[in-house]
């Protein structure tokens, strides 16, 4: 069974330029073949414990390699010095859950 994989953010600054907007324009574009959709994306956090570092953007896949597929894709590929070069923070992939899930359920798989 697949399962959702993930493409997530934290960004710390972004300088909302020329080139952050081309990016911004292109990127919908490059999640399409990979059936990639916004989930998150800059809003507000609403803290509870801690201080939340930045802007989070979380964007879902509905296959288990879509996240990865579409990071090493050519067409995102081509716009990432844009994001880069105007911005600082974490990018990282993860991959989703089989549900129904539980939280106990990560101790089984902790031990596979």
């Amino acid at each position: 069974m697949s399962t959702p994989s993930y493409a997530v953010g934290i960004l710390t600054r972004v300088d909302l330029n020329d080139e952050v907007v081309e990016y911004l324009r292109r990127i919908d574009d490059t999640l399409a073949p990979f059936g990639g959709r916004f989930l998150v994306h800059g809003a507000r956090a609403r803290e509870r414990e801690g201080t939340w570092p930045g802007g989070l953007i979380v964007i879902g896949f509905p296959e288990d390699d879509g996240a990865a597929a579409w990071y090493a894709s050519d067409a995102y590929q081509a716009i990432i010095p844009l994001r880069a070069a105007n911005a600082d923070g974490w990018i990282a992939l993860f991959d989703g859950v089989v549900q129904p899930h539980r939280g106990i359920d990560v101790l089984q798989d902790a031990h596979a």
